[in-house]
């Protein structure tokens, strides 16, 4: 997959990481995960009475979070429940992963070239005055 096919999403990525990325970036989506999590599935109402916000902006959440394809809602009668997708997690997991193993090396290539040109006292570096001579 190039770059500019339609499989590609922003920036290069596969397609539906950008999903991926907004769902788990929100600290409100990651507890609705948590609580899903902990009791292996949820109805919007049962999530709603454990948090502190409203029962719509929970099902806004879980929209966002089915987007990304983090859980899997499923009807029992009139209800709505929702469970986690594992390997969907797995997926996200490794993608944090390696987002931030590109992230230290990018930090310590700029920490490398700044400590290079602060060695050298390059021009633009505080206390240095380019083309001046020394007093």
């Amino acid at each position: 997959m190039s770059p500019g096919s339609p499989e590609a999403g922003r920036h290069g990525r596969p397609a539906g990481e950008d999903e991926l990325w907004e769902a788990v970036a929100d600290p409100s989506r990651r507890k609705v995960l948590d609580l899903i999590l902990a009791h292996g599935q949820a109805t919007p109402t049962t999530l709603a009475a454990q948090l502190p916000f409203t029962r719509q902006a929970v099902a806004k959440h879980l929209a966002i979070l089915a987007r990304a394809g983090l859980v899997q809602a499923s009807r029992h009668g009139r209800e709505v429940r929702y469970t986690i997708r594992a390997e969907q997690l797995d997926t996200a997991a490794r993608a944090l992963a390696d987002a931030a193993a590109r992230w230290d090396r990018r930090l310590h290539a700029i920490k490398r070239l700044a400590e290079e040109q602060a060695r050298a006292g390059s021009p633009g570096q505080p206390g240095s005055r380019a083309g001046q001579q020394p007093d």
